[in-house]
């Protein structure tokens, strides 16, 4: 497949892209947890756990401006926002489910083998 650019960044193939767009430590939790239902943005970073407040707000927004989740706040007091997949976050689900499924089965794969992680 021939190099190609698309939002300024040259790529070289698809899957870089795809990685680009929904890799990293936090991008796929996100997108999982989000996959049933809207999450306020305290839930998440209760049940996600270890993220801080700064990555996971970055994570969010990149999320939001690749278009795969929207933002919204409703104007009340306290301020409530909820964020929900897009058609195409949701587009994304199914990737994220293969990527689960087979770490599963390499965690089963070299669980005897003692592999240094």
């Amino acid at each position: 497949m021939p190099v190609f650019e698309f939002g300024g960044v040259t790529y070289n193939n698809p899957v870089e892209l795809a990685l680009d767009v929904i890799g990293g430590k936090w991008k796929m939790p996100i997108l999982w947890r989000l996959k049933d239902r809207a999450w306020r943005y305290g839930e998440l970073q209760r049940d996600l756990g270890k993220v801080n407040h700064k990555m996971l707000t970055q994570q969010l927004r990149e999320l939001e401006r690749d278009g795969l989740v929207t933002r919204t706040v409703f104007p009340v007091v306290p301020p409530h926002v909820e964020y929900t997949l897009t058609a195409l976050g949701e587009s994304a689900v199914p990737c994220v489910e293969v990527l689960r499924a087979w770490g599963a089965g390499y965690r089963k794969a070299r669980e005897g083998e003692g592999v240094p992680r």
